[in-house]
């Protein structure tokens, strides 16, 4: 019994047995009526904790002597006194750490109780709902394709019951057509006979010397002559009218497209590097991604390269003309398309071929954009250096042409300068206007929205945009290689954060993944580096 009373924790001032407190700093237990006493020593500093807390308060990683007493809300880390007093955690919102680690249990418990009871049962829900929804699928695309028959076999039905209709009435004016046929030759065969017994009464009236008889002759020439003509057929002809796929497409109907939202994620403070891909290839200019695992690239040479996220190179192409090419971009079918500035032309890459879809006069073309309903863009400057436009083409047919604003302006700078372009997923057209310092952005119809030329701490003629790509988001982000900073801005121009300080050297080309992994290629380094920029 005496020893087991000796192995009892008690107060190192007053012998009290089990104190409730204990000192950090001095390495003591403390009895509640010991505490003031304890503090009243100001020779020494002290930090006085529950007893059960005692030796969880870390020491300070600096300051080897100095534990952490403090917490910086700022930094969300434990400091000392001197890292509070000194260095940058001065300025900094901070608190008791106790009274921090309490607000954070508190938080816990919160968080634990919420996802326990709340948030993890609807996973659970979800994850039994995933294999539900996988058959939903296929019958919902069975609904679609069932009511898609039904209306073509009804279209079918009323083009057979029109087409038998005009067949019908074919077949009625052939019945008439006969008939007349059959009329007419009744009529000439009379005619034939009356022909002959007037052609033997000329012979008689030619041989005889009757004065009456001759006189009495009245001719029926004219008669005979014109009666062949007066039977006049005009038969029926057919004039197919040209077919309008739109008319038809109206006729039959119109499917909704297909809405998938996905959880929205937040901008990171400092973006992450995820995979660092070397190419062979110097002065890399554009990249673009054929899929989430491959992404073609081209540079200052005629060679354009696909690789895979290992870096290994799956496949390289010449250009048709073995000029290098200015951009690059992927089809909704997966084909490359390239523009070669040189020989003023678009390019399809299609397995083996190589095909060239439009040849401009007069224009010279920089960026390309494959949009999400399958047109391209060129962005192309005239051969004067007077003018600049964009040009949708639906393949090699020219749809719509983008160059001045309501007041007649250009909407971008003239000349040989560097241009980039891209859609956004409100259909903006959104171009990187190297020359002129901005990102031009207009609607779908070609209306000016607005110019972002930096954010507005930077001085405009220091920025210089070059490589655009656009996100999940419709966020914009553009690239200036002199400045090794990728800018961030919403639909609407407004300026979100720079991409920065996270080891890009030269950043020019740039594109995302579905999944707003952000692929950046770098001109002097032959690097194309896969960032994640939102959580």
């Amino acid at each position: 019994m005496d020893e087991w009373l000796q192995d009892v924790i008690r107060c190192d001032l007053c012998e009290t047995p089990v104190p409730p407190k204990h000192c950090e700093l001095c390495h003591i237990h403390i009895c509640e009526a010991c505490v003031e006493k304890h503090l009243s020593d100001q020779s020494k500093d002290h930090y006085i904790v529950p007893f059960k807390q005692r030796g969880s308060i870390p020491k300070c990683p600096y300051h080897s002597t100095k534990t952490c007493i403090i917490f910086c809300k700022d930094c969300n880390v434990p400091i000392c006194a001197i890292c509070s007093s000194f260095g940058e955690h001065v300025q900094h919102k901070k608190e008791d750490i106790l009274k921090a680690m309490a607000e954070k249990k508190e938080l816990i418990r919160k968080d634990l109780q919420e996802l326990e009871v709340s948030i993890y049962p609807k996973y659970q829900e979800a994850a039994t709902n995933i294999p539900v929804q996988r058959v939903d699928v296929n019958k919902h695309s069975q609904k679609l394709t069932t009511a898609l028959n039904k209306q073509g076999e009804a279209l079918h039905t009323e083009i057979d019951t029109i087409i038998q209709g005009m067949k019908s009435e074919i077949d009625g004016m052939d019945a008439q057509l006969i008939a007349a046929i059959d009329q007419q030759e009744d009529a000439i065969n009379k005619r034939r006979t009356e022909i002959k017994k007037v052609i033997q009464d000329l012979k008689r009236l030619l041989d005889t010397s009757d004065v009456c008889l001759v006189s009495e002759y009245t001719s029926r020439t004219e008669e005979f002559r014109n009666f062949l003509d007066q039977f006049q057929v005009t038969s029926p002809t057919f004039a197919p009218q040209e077919i309008n796929r739109e008319q038809i497409h109206q006729q039959i109907g119109s499917l909704s497209k297909l809405v998938i939202k996905y959880p929205v994620g937040t901008l990171i403070d400092k973006p992450l590097i995820l995979i660092d891909i070397q190419t062979e290839y110097r002065s890399l200019r554009s990249v673009s991604c054929l899929n989430d695992s491959e992404l073609w690239t081209c540079c200052n040479d005629k060679i354009m390269g696909l690789y895979n996220l290992q870096g290994e190179l799956l496949r390289s192409v010449k250009t048709k003309s073995w000029n290098w090419p200015y951009d690059i971009a992927v089809t909704r079918s997966g084909d490359l398309v390239y523009a070669d500035w040189e020989d003023r032309s678009i390019n399809l890459v299609s397995g083996t071929q190589i095909q060239t879809l439009i040849t401009l006069r007069g224009w010279i073309p920089h960026g390309l954009c494959s949009t999400s309903s399958g047109d391209l863009l060129v962005i192309m400057d005239s051969d004067d250096d007077k003018q600049t436009k964009v040009v949708r083409y639906s393949g090699s047919t020219e749809k719509q042409t983008i160059e001045w604003d309501d007041q007649g302006k250009p909407l971008y700078s003239s000349g040989l300068s560097t241009k980039y372009l891209s859609e956004n997923r409100n259909s903006d057209i959104c171009v990187a206007d190297h020359y002129a310092g901005a990102v031009v952005v207009v609607s779908k119809a070609g209306k000016h929205r607005f110019r972002y030329t930096g954010p507005p701490s930077t001085p405009r003629e220091s920025f210089r945009p070059l490589g655009i790509t656009t996100d999940s988001q419709a966020n914009i982000l553009t690239s200036e290689w002199n400045n090794p900073i990728i800018h961030i801005i919403d639909r609407n121009g407004l300026f979100l954060r720079f991409i920065h300080n996270c080891g890009l050297q030269g950043p020019r080309g740039l594109c995302v993944d579905s999944r707003d992994n952000l692929f950046v290629a770098e001109i002097d380094t032959r690097k194309v580096k896969k960032l994640q920029y939102y959580n």
